[in-house]
């Protein structure tokens, strides 16, 4: 299986969590950059496991805030040194109040261009804003090839909205938390086709019956992927072998990757 989002330049010891990742069978991850701090630690990591990592970099909405005046151009040079490189993870957020929508937008249109421009695929972090989202695909539309929505919380009508749009969909272990239960019906909605698995490491913990692989300080490893994946095929009456293969597939596609 891959894991199609995780922010592995977070954890202490990466490499460690790879091999443990490898024991699950977890075959490669696309692992996201959010500024212009990170980017670095993610180059680092795909030099160190070129046969597992598959970078993305992106200038995140809650640091839109902290960039400097080159970080457009040095997002370009990465992309120029990593030609198997993503965009992402990017996007808007109106959960937080600062920085505000407008300087989100500042720094996710030029990243909808780029990506258009050199038809790359493009990981969008969308909460609370889907007006502004779909107002912002009017301005700079998303790449032909589509784009991937990560841990997509939102409706079953968004579901239906976004999809002729090109949207993939990737699903969380955070909505098999009973509070969110709601949000399954989203995933029955999404199109075989557009449906991808994420683990958001080492963010947002599955529930604790679906924790295999527990840190200390609440982080959530990315090997428990294959716990969530089977949660996941449960609730969607389907079977687990089955929703892996076509999730595989699905994120092999849409990154153009062979991990």
């Amino acid at each position: 299986m891959l894991d199609a989002h995780n922010h592995l330049q977070r954890f202490a010891d990466p490499d460690r969590i790879i091999t443990e990742m490898k024991a699950v069978g977890i075959t490669g991850c696309i692992v996201n950059g959010t500024s212009e701090a990170d980017w670095p630690q993610v180059a680092a990591l795909t030099e160190r496991h070129p046969d597992f990592v598959h970078p993305a970099f992106g200038l995140h909405p809650w640091f839109a805030h902290q960039r400097s005046n080159l970080w457009l151009e040095t997002l370009t040079d990465y992309l120029d040194r990593f030609p198997r490189a993503s965009i992402g993870e990017c996007g808007l957020d109106r959960w937080i109040k600062h920085p505000d929508i407008e300087e989100q937008l500042h720094v996710l249109l030029p990243q909808l261009a780029l990506a258009r421009e050199r038809n790359l695929p493009i990981t969008l972090h969308a909460l609370k804003a889907w007006g502004p989202l779909l107002e912002a695909f009017k301005k700079e539309p998303p790449p032909a090839n589509g784009f991937l929505l990560h841990s997509f919380g939102g409706t079953p009508e968004l579901v239906t909205q976004l999809t002729p749009l090109g949207a993939r969909f990737s699903f969380s272990g955070y909505f098999l938390h009973p509070k969110k239960s709601a949000v399954l019906e989203s995933y029955r909605a999404v199109p075989s086709d557009r449906l991808l698995l994420e683990s958001d490491a080492p963010e947002i913990l599955p529930p604790e019956k679906h924790i295999s692989h527990p840190l200390p300080e609440g982080e959530n490893h990315p090997a428990n992927l294959p716990t969530i994946v089977q949660a996941l095929a449960n609730h969607l009456n389907r079977p687990t072998t089955d929703l892996l293969q076509t999730c595989l597939q699905n994120t092999q596609s849409y990154f153009a990757t062979d991990l």
